[in-house]
């Protein structure tokens, strides 16, 4: 299976008609997802290579079907259309956009648990969610994604997603779904989230998890694969040499006083139970390891 989306997934861009929008949207119809429409205001009765495009999202539900929508927008438009999609009952929002203030991610946040519960936000400042040769939504290249399973990928970092998807693929190792849940500090989903969508996955039978320096998730994520996940974790933590106080690319990976620091969350990996590893290549692996023991 596939946690959050999958073949039946119908998509609608939020930006198709912008350069981005455009090209991934277009990379994400051309890997087999179901790209069924894009929204613009004032755009709307165009079409993009075949796509329709409507001025609002709910206009595009009702006309299409649509239950997935991918936000590529700028900054100061993206918070806005993120809450638009949920007001139109958007079961699933992947936002890859990049320097949405925090405050802005803050507040749409709480919009959402507070008004639309139903509505689950990927990133933003994410590359967004691919489930290999069934749906692709965002920025990964599909060609470096083994279909089939059975290894589940949740990861911070963008770069490192790519990275982990092709050290397994390198290997003849293929994922059931791969999540990048972006770096900011207020992401929508974290690693909390898909563990436990990895867990109840039938197919699913281990699960690569790559963080950084910076925030607490990774400890939470430690305290509940020592609770409640029975799958082995394989956990890279990127940013052991980062100094304190500096702001390493992602607006979350900062490390503020004693909380954040890489060997941190290693030690609480570890003490739960996780196989962490010191580089993207020893996971790949060390996963390949862990499943031909099984």
């Amino acid at each position: 299976m596939s946690i959050f989306a999958n073949e039946e997934t119908r998509v609608v861009v939020q930006g198709l008609t912008g350069g981005q929008g455009r090209f991934h949207g277009l990379r994400n119809r051309a890997y087999g997802t179901r790209v069924v429409a894009g929204v613009t205001p004032g755009k709307g009765g165009q079409d993009v290579e075949g796509i329709p495009v409507y001025d609002t999202v709910a206009e595009a539900v009702r006309a299409t079907g649509a239950n997935a929508s991918f936000v590529s927008v700028p900054p100061r438009f993206a918070p806005d259309a993120i809450l638009e999609a949920a007001r139109a009952e958007i079961p699933l929002v992947v936002c890859i956009t990049e320097g949405i203030p925090a405050h802005d991610e803050a507040r749409v946040f709480a919009t959402l648990r507070s008004q639309h519960p139903g509505t689950r936000l990927l990133g933003p400042n994410c590359p967004g969610i691919i489930s290999p040769g069934k749906t692709n939504i965002g920025i990964t290249a599909g060609e470096i994604a083994l279909p089939g399973g059975p290894v589940g990928i949740v990861s911070r970092s963008g770069t490192l997603t790519y990275q982990a998807l092709y050290e397994l693929k390198q290997l003849g190792i293929g994922v059931t779904t791969c999540v990048g849940i972006g770096g900011d500090p207020v992401p929508g989903t974290n690693f909390v989230d898909c563990l436990l969508e990895f867990e109840a996955d039938p197919e699913t039978e281990a699960i690569a998890m790559f963080g950084e320096i910076g925030g607490t998730e990774e400890e939470k994520a430690a305290e509940l694969i020592a609770e409640a996940v029975t799958k082995p974790v394989v956990a890279y933590i990127a940013g052991v040499t980062a100094p304190p106080g500096k702001k390493m690319g992602h607006a979350g990976a900062i490390i503020s006083g004693s909380k954040g620091t890489a060997q941190a969350k290693m030690e609480a990996l570890s003490a739960a139970g996780a196989h962490v590893v010191q580089n993207p290549t020893e996971a790949g692996r060390k996963m390949a390891e862990i499943l031909a023991s099984r």
